[in-house]
């Protein structure tokens, strides 16, 4: 399967798992019951081979346009194709369905790295706020893959080589809203599945690099979010680098204060173009 540009690609050929909509085969994408990645492809001859996931914010019950195509735009100048992820939201899709869909978009774009020229070894992943929380689930809770998998999107790994994570929602206690919106029926939820959600409690060795963003006057999700995920990643000798500075409140986006030492970063990585 050739990909072009700003097409929509399901993450599941046949109903998504959980699906609780009918889903026709024949279907206008976008629809927001239906998990989708949508492709951003660098200009002619500038790809590196490398692959981003990106998944935009908005609190788990929607999906903001300016963490969307705007990201997976500037991604696609450093030569890195993108796949904007249209994950499910709450409160009609409750946790786990968002990690089912974020593993499944990874798979998607490993699995398919030969024919869409890509190096399977170079697939990271970025998000905004909720979408950096998916982000950080992605990379502390990823899976090899089943190699007895029927389907063989199934078989591959689900791990990030590199993860994104700006202004993100990483520990529950300090970041309530996505709670209702990820457990809205729940409604006293365990103990365990709070500390199931803040990821700095599930970073080990295995963790990909990670590159945090995080501003210290954010009213929306507070900084200490990024800290303790930072701390997290020191502990278990994961490399990172973290931009922390008054930045304003929550929700910039794309923004030089962190795009610049971002670049250079996945240069380093051999992600971007020289």
């Amino acid at each position: 399967m050739k990909i072009v540009n700003h097409q929509y690609i399901r993450l599941w050929e046949e109903e998504a798992p959980g699906s609780l909509f009918p889903e026709p085969e024949e279907v206008s994408l976008p629809d927001v019951h239906i998990p989708t990645l949508q492709v951003y492809l660098p200009p002619a001859g500038t790809a590196t081979g490398a692959a981003f996931v990106v998944c935009p914010g908005g609190g788990y019950i929607g999906l903001a346009d300016h963490e969307g195509a705007p990201v997976a735009e500037w991604l696609a100048s450093q030569g890195i194709t993108s796949f904007i992820l249209r994950y499910r939201l709450g409160p009609t899709y409750i946790y786990p369905t968002q990690l089912i869909d974020v593993r499944r978009a990874l798979r998607l774009v490993r699995a398919h790295a030969p024919e869409w020229q890509l190096d399977a070894q170079r697939i990271g992943i970025i998000g905004f706020s909720a979408g950096g929380h998916l982000t950080s689930l992605a990379s502390t809770y990823f899976t090899a893959g089943d190699p007895a998998a029927v389907d063989p999107i199934e078989r591959v790994s689900s791990r990030p080589d590199a993860q994104i994570a700006v202004y993100p929602v990483i520990s529950f206690p300090l970041s309530y809203q996505p709670v209702t919106s990820l457990l809205a029926h729940d409604k006293h939820p365990a103990p365990e599945l709070f500390d199931e959600l803040s990821t700095n409690r599930h970073v080990t060795s295995q963790t990909p690099p990670a590159f945090l963003v995080h501003t210290t006057n954010d009213r929306g999700v507070v900084v200490e979010n990024s800290d303790l995920y930072a701390e997290s990643l020191k502990a278990a000798g994961v490399p990172y680098e973290y931009v922390r500075g008054d930045f304003g409140d929550h929700g910039f986006g794309l923004d030089d204060h962190w795009t610049v030492s971002c670049h250079d970063w996945l240069q380093r990585l051999h992600f971007a173009r020289v």
